[in-house]
């Protein structure tokens, strides 16, 4: 337990692996015990493949005054975006009060589930509403960022900020999104073996740049990797960075929460 709260930053509740196979909605007990490790604050993404997904994220946030919504269109259905999609996000991205952001939004190269220019395309699209809306962007990139961060750059994101959510890359490609005024979230491929430049990237990054998350389902951290993945493990996330940090867990989480506080304008 910290003595401080923590924010998890980028889950997916509102996914359907949250119903277990007899239809159940095991988001209660999900929701008690992130409370319980001290997840105070939640952000649920919907952005999935349809607006289905979108709806359950805001309706999610009507329901508990700790969870908020963002709202978008994953990059992997670009090409595929449902018919009203971009004026019904635009329409909750500026009128209800428990959406903070826009996305997840913005370009995935190493599964290209969409065309790249369609995912660029729909990224700027949502650069766009986030501008007119005065909201900050929740950007998804992998293999993608030298064109992100020239399309971001074109878009004047700076103007709205947001945060690169389950940043996967390297302390150069940190250091440009920081130059944008971006914030880096770091999810539990932070714990993985594997993920030796993302840790480089989280040991430099300036520590009111830098967010924590879940990404749940997806993504557990050691020691529950391959299960799915809950907010209730951002303690250990967060425990792994404050140590690479060399900080006290209390302080580091202290910190992220008021950074996401800050950023998401969170009461």
């Amino acid at each position: 337990m910290t003595l401080a709260p923590l924010t998890d930053s980028h889950c997916h509740l509102e996914a359907k692996d949250f119903t277990s196979d007899q239809g159940v909605d095991e988001r209660p007990e999900v929701i008690a015990r992130a409370r319980t490790a001290g997840v105070e604050r939640m952000i649920c993404v919907g952005s999935g493949s349809s607006l289905d997904e979108v709806r359950n994220a805001v309706a999610l946030a009507e329901q508990h005054p700790f969870i908020w919504a963002a709202v978008g269109i994953h990059p992997h259905d670009a090409a595929r975006l449902p018919e009203g999609a971009l004026d019904e996000i635009e329409r909750l991205a500026t009128h209800h009060p428990r959406v903070v952001a826009v996305g997840e939004t913005g370009l995935d190269y190493y599964y290209d589930h969409s065309p790249r220019a369609e995912q660029a395309e729909t990224l700027r699209a949502f650069c766009q509403i986030a501008r007119r809306a005065r909201k900050p962007l929740s950007f998804h990139i992998r293999d993608a960022h030298d064109d992100a961060v020239r399309i971001l750059t074109e878009e004047r994101v700076g103007e709205v900020g947001g945060v690169i959510h389950c940043f996967t890359g390297n302390l150069a490609d940190a250091k440009r999104y920081v130059d944008l005024g971006l914030h880096l979230s770091f999810s539990g491929v932070i714990t993985f073996k594997s993920a030796g430049p993302v840790r480089e990237a989280a040991s430099w990054a300036p520590l009111d740049r830098v967010l924590v998350e879940t990404d749940c389902p997806f993504l557990a951290p050691i020691p529950f990797r391959g299960k799915r993945n809950e907010p209730a493990y951002l303690l250990h996330t967060a425990r792994f960075l404050a140590d690479l940090r060399g900080l006290p867990l209390e302080a580091f989480a202290a910190q992220t929460t008021d950074t996401a506080k800050r950023l998401f304008r969170l009461v």
